[in-house]
C-alpha cells in the first residue's frame, strides 16, 4: 500500500533552518554585546589606573619642585655664607696685614728719613717723606725690596725743600705689598748703607 506524506516538509524545513538563523544570529549579537561591554570596561579600568598614576606623578612632582626650590634657597644660604666668610677672613688677614706692614715699616727706615704721609691703595702703599739726603731715599728703596712683605719700590718725585729752616729733599715713592712665602727667621732691620764718598749724610 502507497503512502502519501501530505504534511508540509518543505516549509517545515525552512520554518527550522530559520529558527536556527535566528538563534545564531541572536548568539552572535549577545556575544557582541559581551565583547563590546568587555572591550569597554578593560579599557575604562585602563584609563582609570593611568589617571590614577597620572594625579601620583603629578603628586610627585609638586614633592620634588619644593625641594628644588628649598635646594636653592640653600644654595643661595650657602653662597652668602661663603661671601660673609670671604669677607671676614679678607678682614682678619687686611688687620695682620696692617700689623706687619707697620712693623716693616718701622723696621726698615733708616736714619735721617722723616715720614710725613703713608697711603694704601689696593696693593700699593704710597710713603711721603722728607730726607736729609738723596742717599738715605736710595737706602730706603733697598730696604724696602729686601723687605718680605713690600717691594718693587719706585721713586716718584724728589726735591729740595725746607722743614723747620733746615734745607732737606721732599719725597714720594710707591712700593708693592707682598705676601712672604714664610715667615723670616731674622727679623733685624737690614742695616743703612753708608753715603757714597763725599757725600753728604
Amino acid at each position: 500500500m502507497i503512502r502519501i506524506n501530505l504534511l508540509p516538509h518543505r516549509e517545515l524545513k525552512r520554518a527550522a533552518r530559520l529558527r536556527q538563523f535566528n538563534f545564531m544570529l541572536l548568539g552572535v549579537v549577545v556575544l557582541g554585546a559581551v565583547s563590546v561591554l568587555l572591550v569597554h570596561s578593560v579599557i575604562a579600568g585602563m584609563q582609570e589606573l593611568q589617571s590614577s598614576r597620572n594625579k601620583f606623578l603629578e603628586k610627585e612632582i609638586a614633592k620634588l619642585d619644593n625641594q628644588i626650590a628649598e635646594i636653592k634657597k640653600l644654595k643661595e644660604q650657602t653662597q652668602a655664607l661663603l661671601a660673609r666668610k670671604k669677607v671676614v677672613e679678607s678682614l682678619q688677614s687686611n688687620r695682620a696685614q696692617a700689623v706687619h706692614l707697620f712693623d716693616q715699616m718701622a723696621r726698615q727706615l733708616p736714619e735721617g728719613i722723616y715720614l710725613k704721609a703713608v697711603k694704601q691703595t689696593g696693593n700699593t702703599i704710597n710713603i711721603q717723606g722728607y730726607a736729609q739726603s738723596n742717599a738715605r731715599v736710595s737706602t730706603l728703596m733697598r730696604n724696602l725690596e729686601a723687605s718680605p712683605w713690600l717691594g718693587t719700590p719706585k721713586l716718584m718725585v724728589i726735591q729740595a725743600a725746607t722743614v723747620n729752616g733746615i734745607r732737606a729733599n721732599e719725597f714720594s715713592l710707591n712700593v708693592n705689598i707682598k705676601q712672604p712665602q714664610a715667615e723670616p727667621q731674622d727679623t733685624k732691620a737690614v742695616p743703612t748703607a753708608k753715603p757714597a764718598s763725599g757725600g753728604k749724610a
